[in-house]
């Protein structure tokens, strides 16, 4: 195996900043994590692991071994009394998946339309949008352990899913479990896809596109096509204007903390969550600090959406990772100045 060196990342990460990694393996299959575990140098070497690089921001050459996951494929992998079970690669991509499942007659995942990056991501992740997370419809994943040489494979509660959270974001030994952060890579996921499906349209977006349409029971690709027109109507297409999506997670407050908040800012964005607390909108909460549109050298925040940081640079003067976090940072400052709210990020900093 002969890792690819000095490689460009710029056309990897979707906020389109400019570097390069030391050295670089592309991962298509199994074997080729086989044979990197048996050469000694690069079983040994510390290693960054890249999907489809649509939550990272680069703020420097990556030193460590990038290991770029390609792994394709998708198929049906089971058939239930109550699921489709489905499998796709760690390296398709996630909405692509979701787009080829509907073809498919298999709905489930249509909320989770359009989110940027690539399957073996979403279970680090435990992406969501619009009502649905990950969590909802996994059934499994198998993966690479890099400090072992063996494949496992994980269930949803081995997974310790939460709220963009999962094993796979935390270095071991983590509290209360074990972390796999930077010591696995993801190699196949599986989703299990209910038969019994009913829409989910709790979130306000959907809601106006059903009083819109006048479609009271809106089919999986209905609002699959409403998801998709409302993210394009909101957030920039990365193809255009290098971002990383959400930049910031929405904070979870205790209904004292919401109705304080509520008694100084009645406008404040708010949802309630089965477990008491209510979820606040990141969004607006920057919006409501004036940081809608403002820029810090080349880095941005969208016009149409507070919670997005974009790339205002050009070919001659690049955005930098670190006006990215420059930006970010002061965002932080003014939402705790004001809110007493710890703002944290969604993207992992390189």
């Amino acid at each position: 195996m002969n890792p690819e060196s000095h490689c460009p990342l710029l056309p990897y990460n979707t906020f389109g900043i400019a570097a390069r990694a030391r050295a670089l393996v592309r991962l298509r299959g199994l074997a080729d994590l086989e044979a990197l575990w048996a050469d000694p140098s690069l079983r040994e070497a510390d290693k960054f692991i890249l999907g489809g690089g649509s939550n990272i921001v680069l703020t420097g050459d990556v030193k460590p071994l990038v290991l770029k996951v390609e792994i394709l494929g998708r198929r049906l992998v089971a058939e239930t009394d109550r699921h489709w079970i489905v499998e796709a690669g760690a390296g398709e991509s996630w909405h692509d998946f979701v787009a080829w499942t509907l073809e498919q007659g298999w709905p489930g995942l249509e909320n989770m339309a359009l989110i940027p990056g690539t399957v073996g991501a979403a279970p680090v992740q435990n992406i969501g949008a619009y009502g649905v997370e990950m969590q909802d419809r996994f059934h499994s994943l198998q993966a690479f352990d890099l400090r072992t040489g063996q494949t496992f494979t994980l269930e949803a509660a081995q997974c310790g899913f939460g709220y963009r959270d999962s094993v796979f974001k935390h270095v071991p030994p983590a509290p209360g479990g074990y972390g796999l952060a930077g010591c696995a890579v993801i190699t196949h996921v599986q989703m299990a896809l209910p038969k019994a499906w009913r829409p989910e349209l709790g979130y306000l977006d959907l809601e106006r596109k059903v009083a819109e349409t006048g479609v009271q029971s809106p089919t999986p690709q209905q609002i699959f096509d409403w998801v998709c027109a409302i993210r394009r109507a909101k957030l920039p297409d990365p193809a255009v204007l290098g971002n990383a999506g959400s930049f910031f997670k929405n904070p979870t407050v205790t209904p004292e903390q919401c109705a304080d908040i509520i008694a100084r800012d009645p406008k404040v964005v708010h949802y309630p969550l089965h477990d008491g607390r209510i979820k606040l909108a990141a969004g607006w909460l920057i919006d409501a600090c004036g940081w809608r549109g403002k820029t810090v050298g080349h880095a941005g925040v969208y016009e149409k959406q507070a919670l997005v940081l974009v790339n205002r640079g050009n070919a001659q003067n690049p955005c930098t990772g670190g006006e990215v976090m420059t930006l970010a940072r002061a965002i932080q400052t003014s939402v705790y100045e004001r809110f007493g709210i710890r703002l944290e990020m969604e993207p992992v900093v390189v």
